[in-house]
């Protein structure tokens, strides 16, 4: 059974966690800004929903959704 909260991939080949529990804060930016479709950045917010709850995460997550949707229309 896929865990979409820990094994979505469709952007590139990392995790979740590996995009927001990189070794330093910058590449929290990168993993982010390599979001490409919605169900990754579904599987990052609940990740992080899930274990840190960072506000400065989670409003990132949200304007990288905002990115998303626009460019989808």
């Amino acid at each position: 059974m896929k865990n979409e909260a820990t094994e979505s991939t469709e952007s590139t080949s990392l995790t979740p966690e590996q995009r927001l529990e990189p070794p330093t804060n910058h590449l929290i930016d990168a993993g982010i800004a390599t979001i490409h479709d919605i169900a990754t950045l579904r599987a990052c917010v609940a990740y992080e929903n899930a274990n840190q709850q960072r506000v400065r995460i989670l409003r990132r997550l949200e304007h990288r959704a905002k990115e998303i949707w626009t460019q989808d229309k």
